[in-house]
């Protein structure tokens, strides 16, 4: 490809030419959201279009108070879902950057700084430690540049860079003569020529990618899709069976049109989506209190079902950043993750201690950016393994600065991929020079003659070197990476280090240090959670297989040999070999981040509900493709639009806390829908039947939309902040394919209805009878329909407990909204305005006592039959 540029770079006046033909450096980004799409999408129910055709109906029919009523309900419901959902959009947009990136670039032979997105093909881009790699580059030079690509390639370690040719061919980790853009610079510095920029960027297409996976209902939006359709088929089915045996019997058609509109009515519960949507939206608040934002109201019930957990190792079940855990002298072996001694404190036994220490700083690049501030707002600099050895020191007191300013470079050895090791060639204060080292174990043991003993130095004879490498074998074993450190003492007229191979013989061999990302402290625990709840947690990383083993034994995953598979032999599983093997395998290896999508599809294939972690742009497909895309919050922008989820502190144990409020929201959902089916089947089987009988109709339409939505909206509300059971945890996920209406749930209001339909009809019976008054009858019926489901919700609370042995007040909103129930009932009969809405009249103390009887009467059958299905189970 000819890029028609020069070492001095591009002219102005061509740069400018360039950027009008290209456009700007920018990722096409995700269209900025729409308060009116988010809007429509909060029609998206079988129940929202249910209900505006009951609405136009009643229109029709001019039962206007019955429409506005109805239309209320869906307002509501659709207000509640679209300021969650634009709150949740409004917070991801805080959590970008607004950082205007910034790039050194030769242009007529001068250097000057532009802003990146200003960048076209042919620049010559000066890049520096620390920096961000503004575009795709081809490097010309190279100083010992290192690049961390972890965000394109998942490699968690850096990669060193060269300018000499390679073939076309090879695949992107492997092209080491160009940084890719959104990359960071590490080490070293070097500069290049621009070859790609924006959408053209290897970053940029993985965006095309991202547009064809495509993504699936939630298990939630399946359920409720199904259990609408099937609540629309019956409601439809009794609604023409009535209205057809009206017709048989004689009835007008008219009347029995409007009747069997007012059947419709009773039969739709107009709060249940409301009510499943402020469920959803309190979920979302509980999870984001636990550091997890959730972008799509729908996802926070899916994540109840979750059954899988694919995430990746570092940063969600690691602290994130490389530490040194163990320093191991002659005689010593300390743990750093315990109490270290302060450098003040230092005695005799701990000289080789704090000299490993002070090699490590002396033969590291990397750098503390603000030394004066508080040690916890440091901010490191470097290659993770050299940031680690600066960290160890700052911590046990040790001044980085003093000793390099006492302790100046006259040369270095830069470390080499083939050579394993760095050394340096200091001066103290006193003139002496001194040669510092650090490496792989293998090859510091090879140049080492003597050991250190605390300050006192003895040849390294063969038992001594044995036991040794006897050390490092068991550190590595442990999942250690391992570095080896040494020094000598040199003539004062050495002043460089070209012949390495004289300069480093004879060192003296001070100890090694094991360097780790630390498991976050709460990480075994956490994977504990996860299997007692029947979740199963797969680990993804970039690491060695035996250091995935080790990390794997150390939180208590399945670490056996066919539990862990590396990415060379995963490449080779063909789809059916993946299927078989899927359920075996815990922990993948050295993983490629585009197999994250193979992964998915071989769990979702054996019906399997699955959440992906990921934080680069090359895993946005997967967490697109995941029933549940879990975004860290460190990670890139585009992988944070793709996902469902933004984990606000990269914690592993922040997902299994959502998982849990996921199952609470799921449990909540199942009792609104008990409750209030309970008391739409009970209105269904009271007018149905008064129908078939000939009578009156017991509730007119306008007392059956009033007893729906406004006596029992209060507990309704209430219901969607009930406590969390304690069995949530100690059992599996909800089957995706388990209906949301299931056979308990079924038999419960199927005899609820009959029971309370029975009696109320022969209440109605005998009290329009004895009274003679019509409106009488109906306002008692009305009452006691009212305030026996007013009752009943405390059964509806639990049906895995009796309503004795339940905790009364730990939901003190359901109280409260019961109490305001019986206040707005009360209204409803006394107050003249509502009289004249309802057809109410007021009601003598006798009523009230058969309105009362009545209800106990319904909670002691609920708890029978409760009891009934709770005996089932225990004896299962």
């Amino acid at each position: 490809m000819s890029l028609n540029s020069s070492i001095i770079g591009l002219s102005a006046k061509e740069a400018r030419v360039r950027l009008a033909q290209n456009g700007y450096n920018e990722l096409p980004r995700e269209k900025s959201f729409s308060w009116f799409l988010i809007l429509l999408s909060q029609f998206k129910s079988s129940l929202i279009y249910i209900l505006l055709v009951a609405a136009l109906i009643s229109f029709i029919l001019g039962d206007t108070v019955d429409a506005w009523v109805i239309l209320a309900a869906v307002g509501l419901n659709v207000l509640v879902g679209f300021f969650q959902e634009w709150r949740a959009q409004k917070s991801l947009e805080k959590l970008r950057e607004v950082v205007t990136q910034t790039a050194q670039v030769r242009r007529d032979g001068q250097e000057i700084t532009v802003e990146a997105r200003q960048l076209v093909v042919g620049d010559i881009v000066i890049l520096r430690a620390g920096d961000k790699i503004p575009a795709d580059i081809r490097l010309i030079r190279s100083n010992n540049l290192q690049v961390d690509e972890a965000s394109l390639t998942g490699e968690s370690v850096p990669v060193k860079k060269i300018t000499v040719a390679l073939p076309s061919a090879v695949i992107v980790a492997e092209r080491k003569n160009f940084v890719f853009m959104g990359t960071i610079i590490v080490a070293g510095s070097g500069e290049g020529v621009v070859t790609a920029t924006g959408s053209s960027t290897e970053i940029g297409q993985i965006a095309r990618l991202i547009k064809e996976t495509h993504e699936e209902e939630t298990p939630l939006q399946k359920k409720l899709s199904v259990f609408s359709r099937k609540l629309g088929v019956i409601i439809l089915f009794l609604a023409g069976i009535i209205f057809l045996t009206g017709l048989a019997f004689g009835y007008e058609m008219e009347r029995m049109f409007t009747t069997a509109v007012a059947l419709a009515v009773a039969a739709i519960p107009e709060g249940l989506v409301v009510v499943v949507t402020v469920i959803l939206a309190i979920g979302m608040q509980r999870i984001l209190k636990h550091k997890a934002l959730v972008r799509k109201l729908v996802a926070a019930e899916t994540l109840g079902s979750t059954t899988v957990i694919c995430t990746d190792k570092t940063g969600t079940l690691t602290e994130g950043v490389m530490r040194v855990v163990r320093i191991i002298t002659h005689n010593h072996d300390l743990d750093t993750t315990r109490k270290s001694p302060r450098h003040q404190e230092i005695g005799l036994p701990l000289k080789s201690y704090f000299l490993a220490l002070k090699i490590g700083i002396l033969s590291s690049d990397a750098y503390i950016e603000n030394p004066h501030e508080v040690i916890e707002h440091r901010r490191v600099f470097g290659l993770p393994t050299e940031k680690a050895l600066i960290l160890a020191a700052d911590q046990v007191g040790l001044d980085v600065d003093a000793l390099r300013r006492d302790n100046p470079r006259l040369s270095v050895i830069p470390f080499d991929s083939e050579q394993k090791f760095m050394a340096t060639l200091c001066q103290d204060k006193k003139g002496r020079r001194y040669l510092y080292t650090k490496g792989a174990p293998e090859k510091i043991l090879e140049f080492s003659s003597h050991i250190d003993l605390d300050g006192k130095i003895e040849a390294l004879n063969n038992d001594k070197r044995e036991r040794l490498k006897k050390e490092f074998e068991k550190l590595s074993f442990e999942g250690l990476r391992i570095l080896a450190l040494g020094f000598k003492k040199v003539d004062k007229r050495v002043i460089s280090l070209d012949n390495y191979k004289s300069a480093m013989s004879g060192l003296v061999f001070v100890g090694f240090v094991g360097i780790k990302d630390p498991l976050r402290h709460e990480a075994r625990q956490t994977i504990e959670l996860c299997q007692k709840a029947g979740l199963r947690p797969v680990m993804l990383t970039g690491d060695h297989r035996l250091t995935a083993q080790a990390i794997a034994r150390e939180l208590g995953l399945p670490h056996e040999d066919k539990n862990i598979i590396e990415g060379s032999e995963f490449e080779k599983f063909d789809e059916d070999a993946l299927k078989k093997r899927i359920t075996d395998i815990s922990v993948y290896a050295r993983l490629n981040p585009q197999d994250k999508l193979r992964i998915i599809d071989a769990w979702q294939a054996r019906g399997e509900v699955v959440a992906m972690t990921g934080d680069g742009v090359n895993d946005a497909p997967a967490l697109k493709s995941a029933d549940i895309g879990v975004a860290l919050g460190s990670g890139t922008d585009v992988a944070k639009e793709t996902a469902d989820i933004v984990l606000l502190d990269n914690n592993f144990r922040t997902i299994v806390r959502a998982v849990q409020e996921g199952r609470l929201i799921y449990d909540n959902i199942k009792k609104v829908i008990l409750y209030l089916l309970s008391d739409s089947f009970t209105e269904i089987v009271i007018i149905s039947a008064s129908i078939l009988l000939g009578w009156p109709l017991p509730l007119i339409a306008a007392q059956i939309l009033w007893i729906n939505l406004v006596t029992d909206g209060f507990p309704n509300i209430a219901l969607t902040v009930e406590p969390d059971e304690s069995e949530t945890m100690s059992g599996r996920p909800v089957s995706i394919k388990e209906p949301i209406l299931d056979g308990e749930m079924k038999a419960i209001i199927i005899a609820i209805s009959l029971i309370t339909g029975f009696i109320a009809l022969v209440l109605f019976y005998w009290l329009w009878q004895t009274s003679g008054d019509i409106v009488l009858a109906r306002t008692v019926i009305f009452t006691a329909v009212a305030v026996d489901s007013l009752f009943y919700v405390f059964s509806s609370r639990s049906l895995k407990q009796p309503i004795w042995k339940q905790k009364l007040f730990s939901n003190k909103y359901l109280i409260v909204a019961c109490l305001l129930g019986l206040f707005v009932q009360l209204l409803a009969i006394y107050l003249p305005f509502f009289q004249q809405v309802l057809g109410t009249v007021p009601l003598a103390p006798f009523h009230w006592v058969i309105v009362f009887v009545f209800s106990g009467i319904t909670v002691a059958a609920m708890e029978s039959i409760k009891w009934i299905f709770m005996r089932q189970r225990h004896q299962a």
